[in-house]
């Protein structure tokens, strides 16, 4: 038995997250295993990070088998699962994890998937106790942490009954790259999901327990207000899978307003209202170049979508399944993320306006999405007795509703991310983070 057993150990990320477990700071405190279905590729892994199997477990397990899977996840306390595309392979696990009330956390981004398996397993995972966390990566940690920061500082000031009115984040990127397994999901999206469901996940709140109100549009161009430059930019094609969970975030903690409304003062801290509205661009370096980026990008996607040739085409370009960045790219890379939210006014008319900054060193989607979700699982191992008190009930979450400030001080302590808020207007500027 261990605490955490990555599955995938063999692919890229999965590689990263085992060398980042290997390393940590907290390694003591800890067990882990590796599982994968090939032998003699698990055995390089061993031998090129350096790891005994006497202290780290390998498990050899075909995904595709539910024996395997259900024998391999009864090993552990929390599976980490990078095996995708999740749509194909993803499900067996969860089901697994549900069934033996273990805890789970991925790094997918397939919307459609994740809304099957809230239908499927959300309440048997209640009734076991298994805490399940799809999105626990770039997609969508730091858009989920973002709206949950600038809810908590806007309260700071304004107090408990203060809500969200628009919560804007401009992503930029420095060297960020695509594996050949992230480029493998979006093409099995593209050919085997059935149409329906892609069409579905465009509408706002698929995967949250109750509705909202609709956030704005895609547009062409976006603008970031109370700016001291102008920031433009455009469409981000990860806001579809980010809003969909900070949307779910919204929708489990509003569902939990409702229904202890009589005891305002236990959940009113973790309500961002009945107005919340998100929306996500990344930044560009002028308008003209946004809408430029804007026509390109569309062009693109509607030949990868109903263009079979351009899609093989892209195969034989993309890097492969288990290949990424180079080691450079991976130290090089960065993420700044500003987000400007404004409370709903008051009985004056007045609004709060708060500036938060998610900032990260190394490569977004997989250097800092390694860091992400092994810090998600040892807060699930190592903090549990201060997890948020909807984690506790488990079924399937999100990355805030999940681990809430546990996970964000656990970022800030990696030494890779550094997280803040401050208020712009409303009262005097001072920083909370």
């Amino acid at each position: 038995m261990v605490d955490i057993v990555v599955l995938g150990a063999t692919g890229y990320t999965g590689r990263l997250i085992a060398q980042y477990l290997a390393l940590h700071p907290q390694r003591s405190s800890f067990t882990f295993g590796l599982a994968a279905r090939s032998q003699s590729a698990l055995e390089k892994v061993f031998k090129r990070l350096n790891l005994s199997k006497d202290d780290v477990p390998a498990f050899i397990m075909d995904v595709t088998n539910p024996s395997d899977v259900g024998a391999v996840v009864q090993q552990a306390r929390v599976v980490i699962n990078t095996i995708g595309p999740y749509w194909r392979w993803g499900t067996s696990v969860v089901r697994a994890c549900v069934h033996h009330g273990k805890h789970y956390v991925d790094l997918t981004g397939e919307v459609h998937w994740i809304k099957d398996i809230i239908f499927e397993l959300d309440y048997a995972a209640v009734k076991s106790g298994s805490i399940v966390v799809p999105c626990c990566g770039l997609d969508s940690v730091p858009s989920d942490i973002i709206a949950f920061v600038a809810n908590k500082t806007l309260k700071s000031f304004g107090g408990p009954s203060t809500t969200i009115d628009l919560s804007t984040s401009a992503w930029k990127l420095g060297g960020a790259s695509i594996s050949g397994g992230t480029f493998s999901t979006i093409l099995t999206a593209l050919e085997d999901v059935p149409k329906h469901k892609l069409l579905a996940i465009r509408q706002n709140f698929v995967l949250s327990p109750v509705k909202g109100t609709h956030s704005p549009r895609p547009r062409m161009l976006y603008t970031l207000p109370y700016s001291d430059q102008p920031v433009y930019g455009a469409w981000y094609f990860m806001a579809i899978t980010n809003s969909q969970v900070v949307q779910r975030s919204w929708g489990l903690y509003e569902l939990a307003r409702r229904l202890n409304h009589h005891n305002e003062t236990a959940v009113a801290p973790l309500s961002y209202g009945p107005n919340f509205k998100y929306e996500e661009f990344v930044i560009l370096p002028s308008a003209i170049y946004a809408m430029m980026y804007s026509i390109i990008f569309a062009a693109l996607a509607a030949l990868l979508v109903y263009f079979p040739p351009a899609r093989m085409l892209a195969r034989r370009i993309i890097p492969g399944p288990g290949e990424g960045p180079s080691e450079k790219q991976l130290r090089g890379g960065s993420i700044k993320i500003t987000n400007i939210t404004t409370s709903s006014p008051n009985s004056q008319g007045e609004k709060i306006v708060v500036r938060s900054i998610f900032r990260g060193q190394g490569d977004p989607g997989y250097f800092l999405s390694s860091i992400m979700i092994s810090e998600c699982a040892l807060a699930l191992v190592l903090d549990s007795a201060t997890l948020p008190q909807i984690s506790t009930r488990g079924g399937i979450l999100t990355p805030m509703t999940a681990f809430g400030d546990v996970l964000i001080e656990r970022l800030k302590t990696s030494g890779h991310i550094d997280i803040e808020s401050e208020l712009l207007v409303g009262a005097e500027s001072r920083k909370t983070r």
